[in-house]
């Protein structure tokens, strides 16, 4: 079963290569909205994982920048996943306000997080 996860992993990542969006084209002040909005955005992923492919997808083409947290091989990401989140499930976006912390689980809900709070908020 290994052996099919790296494969299927190995031809995911391959696949997101070569078709990998383009970044929109967007203004300076566009961007720098964008900026201070992501500030306080982390997401959890592994780097195979065919929905954290996706979340990271969305955001390539609409330019949203954040710490990326290799949940899978750095121990400290996955501990503070596991401790913050309540599970290792990935994509996980945590996101930091005020001293708290929300961690927001699923791919299409991270989606409209991103649509929602960055790129129309």
């Amino acid at each position: 079963m290994k052996i099919i996860r790296k494969i299927l992993g190995i031809i995911i990542l391959l696949l997101d290569k070569l078709t990998s969006p383009r970044p929109e084209k967007i203004s300076d002040v566009q961007r720098q909205r964008i900026i201070e909005k992501t500030q306080n955005l982390e997401l959890f992923e592994f780097n195979a994982c065919p929905f954290c492919v996706k979340v990271r997808r969305h955001m390539k083409k609409h330019n949203i920048s954040i710490p990326l947290r290799d949940a899978k091989n750095d121990q400290q990401f996955r501990e503070e996943l596991a401790n913050g989140g309540g599970k290792i499930k990935v994509p996980c976006l945590k996101i930091s306000v005020n001293g708290e912390e929300r961690w927001l689980y699923e791919s299409d809900e991270i989606i409209n997080y991103f649509e929602q709070n960055v790129l129309l908020g």
